[in-house]
């Protein structure tokens, strides 16, 4: 296999596994610990799930762009 192919491969798994590794772990706060239920009314705990889960969504976001605004050649 081309190198190049590889490493645009890895870029491809990398984007996948780290979006579904962060949906995993905010899904699992949210319904296991119920975190992200809201029957009986907002609480604290409520907006700092929220805020560390667009925070993090954020993060997320950059580690993205920085991964694909590398050159093709560039390791990921």
């Amino acid at each position: 296999m081309d190198p190049e192919v590889k490493r645009y491969f890895l870029k491809i798994l990398s984007t996948f596994s780290m979006g579904l590794l962060w949906m995993f772990c905010v899904a699992t706060a949210g319904f296991y610990f119920k975190l992200a239920l809201v029957a009986n009314g907002w609480l604290w705990y409520h907006f700092v799930f929220y805020a560390i889960a667009f925070i993090s969504f954020l993060f997320l976001l950059r580690y993205f762009f920085r991964l694909w605004s590398q050159p093709h050649g560039a390791q990921p």
